[in-house]
């Protein structure tokens, strides 16, 4: 099935968490998972961003969504266990979680790499989506059909020079994910699954490659259709997997 669309209603009162909601793919996918009939719920550090992609969502007549700032740099476990409360009155469950907000740190060999850099970067690509799904395992439990999805990275899957603590923080991503899904899949209808968007036309990418010509990569919606995909009750049965939203097989185009 190379020529799949979703439809309309894909994704119709399904309630869906989006890390790094503000802007680049965090932004592109919240605008079409509410496209789809989804209720977001943007968090991301900068409320401003978060305020404008709200706005974006509210004028174009889809679920109103709710915006939660947070700092995942800084965020405690607490923090975490306090957003899944608040999202247990509001909603009573949760039907997604995409895991997208990242931070490069530094392009640097390991001997030279910042201690106090190495702890903030595993903090935010690692430790925090591990706080972030374990005190959401009661609301995703809770839905009907859930889905986990942990944006990956190709220096995660196979170490490359210079990434440091971002493509550490990578590779235990898939660790995390295997685990979670090996965890989940016999006793609860939650799958979780990786997804590296490949080279994509956003701040980061521009950060760990300047001489790029951002002219040849895609823009961040034009990768929203796996995201789309994997959030769906139509990827029921995939779990545990690594998928790669460009050139890939294992999902239908």
């Amino acid at each position: 099935m190379t020529d799949w669309t979703p439809a309309p209603d894909l994704l119709k009162d399904r309630v869906i968490l989006v890390t790094g909601a503000g802007d680049g793919i965090g932004k592109a996918c919240a605008t079409a998972f509410a496209a789809h009939g989804a209720t977001l719920v943007l968090l991301g550090r900068t409320t401003r961003k978060l305020e404008l992609v709200y706005d974006e969502i509210e004028q174009a007549g889809h679920p109103q969504p709710a915006i939660y700032p947070m700092n995942l740099e800084g965020a405690s476990a607490k923090d975490y266990e306090d957003l899944a409360t608040t999202l247990e009155q509001e909603f009573g469950r949760l039907d997604g979680l995409l895991h997208n907000a990242a931070m490069l740190g530094t392009l640097t060999p390991i001997v030279h790499y910042d201690v106090e850099l190495w702890l903030k970067s595993i903090q935010v690509n690692l430790h925090a989506p591990f706080l972030l799904t374990r005190a959401c395992l009661g609301l995703l439990t809770a839905s009907e059909d859930a889905s986990v999805l942990f944006t990956a990275d190709r220096v995660g899957r196979h170490g490359k020079a210079y990434w440091g603590a971002y493509g550490v923080a990578k590779a235990g991503i898939e660790g995390l994910m295997q685990t979670l899904a090996d965890e989940l899949e016999t006793n609860t209808r939650v799958r979780v699954n990786s997804l590296d968007p490949g080279a994509v036309r956003t701040a980061m990418r521009a950060l760990a490659y300047p001489g790029e010509d951002p002219g040849l990569l895609p823009m961040p919606g034009d990768v929203v259709k796996p995201y789309l995909y994997l959030m769906s009750a139509e990827s029921q049965g995939k779990t545990g997997q690594q998928f790669m939203a460009q050139g890939t097989a294992g999902l239908p185009w």
